[in-house]
């Protein structure tokens, strides 16, 4: 069982790292009222987020981390493309369904950013979740086998995911 300790101190991290890059500032103002901030809100997270005390912050983490969001923003822009692609063409030439693909992540909150992840990529939504196992909607599986190119996507995601999420 994790400590409630590390929890709060994931937390504070978190809300501090989101605060100083919303402010693009390295002030001392900003600084002093980013902890100030992040302690009170803490105190209301935590609670509800005892998973989060399962991510260890350490510099490995955080390359990972950081890889992983560019390697999203990338699939991001592709998937962007994509759609509208398909939404300025004549013809709408897709053919919707849905993916079955095993993910190797092991922990629930792994899984969720992974979904979450797919999701937030147009064209695609985790519609469920079953164990190891996500069901993918993609708007077009028309391509030669859809289970392969979109675990392939996930392979991307989940590189960097397993280092920091286990």
């Amino acid at each position: 069982m994790k400590s409630q300790n590390g929890v709060v101190f994931n937390v504070f991290v978190t809300l501090f790292i989101l605060w100083m890059m919303l402010n693009s500032s390295l002030s001392l103002e900003i600084i002093l009222v980013g902890i100030i901030v992040s302690v009170f809100l803490v105190h209301f997270i935590a609670p509800i987020v005892p998973k989060y005390s399962d991510i260890r912050f350490t510099v490995d983490v955080v390359k990972n981390y950081g890889i992983f969001l560019g390697v999203f923003l990338v699939e991001l822009v592709k998937a962007n493309l994509n759609m509208a692609k398909i939404v300025v063409s004549p013809q709408l030439n897709i053919k919707p369904g849905i993916v079955k693909i095993n993910t190797q992540l092991k922990t629930p909150i792994g899984r969720l950013v992974l979904a979450n992840s797919i999701t937030l990529t147009p064209g695609t939504l985790v519609v469920d979740i079953i164990e190891n196992t996500l069901y993918v909607h993609c708007i077009d599986v028309s391509i030669k086998n859809p289970e392969i190119e979109t675990a392939q996507m996930i392979e991307k995601f989940e590189k960097y995911l397993k280092v920091v999420y286990g």
